[in-house]
């Protein structure tokens, strides 16, 4: 059982989800509903992903991972993109030495080499400094998209079998597994759960071989506006599904 001081969550603990992934929208949203710059939506959602993280690794989720910056939202206006470039630098600065406190590590998977130096750099240093850290793998998707990592994986298994390394036959799920961004995780790489908040239901280009099997969560609730307890509400949804992996229920 989880609590606070205004209300009582109880939780199965042989029912926590290992991989949780969430789609984080609705931070514009909710800075336009309040008469502000969307890039306060994206400075208060920082804060929500310290408190939501906590929360994750104090419940035992193995892998978060959040979707950060897809690969398509360098559309957005320029002074939006360069203050969401900038937060990595602001969030982990802070946020690092809580991590270790935590033991909660940082990956990010991405095209990370195409980001801004500053941006990488405090990307690699969160990496850097956490990468002693054992618990939770608090792992970002930025500047990704699903598509361009299946793209890079078909080309990274073409080579392997031009190379002599592999032979068409021996190409299965396992080693498409392998060789998209997520395959470092191993037997935790796909999400037993994604999350979307702000009401939208797409997928967005995230994790589309990894969701093959994972519950969906949408909530309506725009990602500033989550609390530990909501998040902590979202995870009581999933444990009250049944998931049956393409067979049938258990009676």
């Amino acid at each position: 059982m989880f609590l606070n001081s205004k209300e009582s969550i109880s939780l199965d603990v042989n029912n926590v989800p290992k991989h949780v992934a969430i789609i984080m929208d609705g931070n514009g949203r909710w800075a336009q509903k309040r008469h502000l710059p969307r890039i306060a939506g994206h400075k208060k959602g920082m804060n929500v992903v310290e408190d939501v993280t906590i929360a994750a690794s104090e419940i035992g989720v193995k892998v978060l991972t959040l979707y950060a910056f897809s690969t398509e939202n360098w559309k957005r206006p320029e002074d939006e993109v360069n203050y969401i470039m900038s937060l990595p630098e602001k969030f982990f600065d802070k946020f690092v030495p809580k991590l270790i406190e935590n033991n909660v590590s940082v990956r990010v998977m991405g095209l990370i080499d195409q980001l801004p130096a500053s941006t990488k750099k405090a990307v690699d240093d969160a990496v850097s400094k956490t990468s002693h850290c054992t618990g939770m793998i608090l792992n970002f998707a930025l500047n990704y998209g699903s598509r361009m990592e299946i793209t890079d994986a078909v080309k990274k298994i073409s080579q392997q079998v031009k190379d002599n390394q592999l032979l068409p036959s021996e190409i299965d799920e396992k080693i498409i597994d392998a060789n998209l961004m997520t395959g470092y995780l191993e037997e935790l790489s796909d999400p037993d759960v994604v999350i979307r908040t702000s009401g939208e239901e797409r997928i967005s280009n995230f994790l589309l071989w990894q969701i093959a099997y994972s519950e969906f969560i949408f909530t309506d609730i725009l990602w500033p506006d989550i609390t530990k307890n909501s998040f902590l509400n979202l995870i009581l949804e999933y444990q009250s599904r049944n998931r049956r992996f393409g067979g049938l229920k258990n009676k």
